[in-house]
């Protein structure tokens, strides 16, 4: 359970440090800026901190990965998010954060494709460790309280304004309102209009790791079916070469798929779909784009052909359906028997030799197609958001505003599934608050 505990009143509302945001960028931020004496005020639009943070992994939160720099850059793709995070990551990375947990009681464990997660598996220890750093670090925290102005000069920062046209002062803020997935949580956008209004560029904000929905209406009969040790591939209509493939887990929903494998090409997705959007006319046939399942991964065409002869010859007397049980799960055998069209009751021993090669193709490509991606508010985060050629790597400083810093989902920066967007809140909102700090807290010589 999270606590909204007492913290020290400080005179006035001059501050050093405003955090706009309470998810884990915005309490790292807050919690660093305190711990190299800055006078921090983190404010929360909502009635508690890390409400995305404690749903995260399925409430487990998986905190982080413990893949190498140059893993974690392939995550974020190329180009300007790849350069921008180098620096970022070298100053906070994976092994810091987990020591800065371990230092704090919340022990950590690694799983399948180098996932962390803490030990206790529930995503509130994380949070409620980043509520005491902030206790500790003399952080005021002020909820249910939404920001309706950065306040500037000429000469940068002056504080900010509220809803209910309170200023407070200070001499630096740094925004971390997130993004616009899970709404529910405080994530509504907020950031965007509050660094647009400040001459920022927004990319435009896409979800990203999203679930897809599929055209057939078999989606619904496999609700809550697991595929694991498969791959997918996403091909663009007419075209026999995949414009993208990955090997691991997927998860069958009601409207469509899920899991691990769909999130993580879903970004890809949603840029074919649009780029087709964008060339259609009405002379042309609208092209879509299709997912296809490789059951057997590990095996080439002829040898999962030669298995399929042993086990038709094997199981002569046995029917269909039953074979099949054979080489998939037992809730995808009415679909995959409808789509080779062949009677579940029919025996082994009368399949023909197209009958079976239909068999070993649809093994290697079970074809669905995409009517569209879930909208934004079901992402597991928020693609786009303030370009990063306005903000300095090195600082997360605004090249626009003095002492305006950014940190989190509010800047344009995602990654794949895996603990790699919570690293990137985590480094981020580290460096911003340590810079922050560094160009307010005046030090005595």
């Amino acid at each position: 359970m999270k606590h909204n505990y007492p913290t020290p009143q400080l005179p006035g509302n001059q501050y050093d440090v405003i955090v706009i945001g309470g998810g884990p960028a915005g309490m790292m931020a807050a919690g660093r800026a305190g711990e190299l004496k800055a006078r921090v005020l983190l404010i929360e639009k909502t009635r508690s901190l890390g409400n995305k943070l404690s749903i995260t992994g399925k409430g487990r939160c998986n905190i982080t990965n413990i893949g190498d720099v140059e893993t974690f850059i392939k995550s974020y793709g190329s180009g300007d998010s790849a350069k921008f995070m180098y620096n970022i990551l070298h100053v906070f990375f994976n092994t810091h954060l987990m020591e800065f947990l371990k230092l704090r009681g919340v022990e950590v464990v690694i799983e399948r494709g180098g996932r962390v997660f803490p030990k206790s598996n529930k995503a509130d220890e994380v949070t409620l460790c980043l509520e005491r750093y902030l206790k500790q670090k003399r952080v005021r925290v002020r909820y249910n309280c939404r920001i309706a102005k950065i306040l500037i000069d000429a000469d940068g920062i002056m504080g900010v304004r509220t809803e209910t046209n309170e200023i407070l002062q200070a001499k630096a803020v740094i925004l971390a309102t997130g993004g616009m997935s899970y709404p529910g949580t405080g994530s509504t956008g907020d950031g965007y209009k509050l660094a647009g209004e400040l001459r920022h560029t927004i990319i435009d904000p896409k979800p990203s790791l999203v679930p897809i929905e599929i055209k057939e209406s078999f989606a619904g009969s496999l609700k809550g079916l697991s595929l694991k040790n498969v791959e997918l591939s996403a091909y663009e209509t007419g075209s026999h070469q995949p414009f993208a493939k990955m090997f691991g887990e997927m998860l069958f929903t009601h409207y469509g798929v899920s899991g691990p494998i769909v999130l993580t090409m879903s970004k890809i997705i949603i840029e074919k779909m649009e780029e087709l959007d964008a060339a259609s006319n009405d002379h042309d046939a609208k092209k879509s784009v299709a997912l296809a399942i490789n059951f057997k991964p590990a095996l080439s065409y002829e040898i999962l052909d030669g298995r399929m002869l042993r086990e038709i010859k094997d199981n002569s007397r046995t029917m269909v359906k039953n074979m099949i049980a054979n080489l998939l799960p037992l809730r995808m055998i009415p679909v995959f028997i409808d789509r080779i069209r062949l009677s579940p009751m029919k025996k082994c021993g009368d399949i023909t030799r197209e009958e079976r090669q239909t068999i070993v193709q649809t093994l290697q490509d079970f074809r669905m197609t995409v009517k569209c991606a879930r909208p934004i508010e079901e992402a597991v985060v928020t693609a786009g958001g303030i370009a990063l050629n306005e903000i300095d790597p090195k600082t997360m400083e605004s090249k626009l505003v003095k002492n305006l810093f950014f940190c989190g989902e509010v800047i344009d920066i995602d990654g794949n599934t895996g603990g790699y967007n919570l690293q990137a809140a985590f480094s981020t909102g580290y460096v911003a608050g340590e810079k922050a700090a560094e160009k307010t807290v005046e030090r005595k010589p």
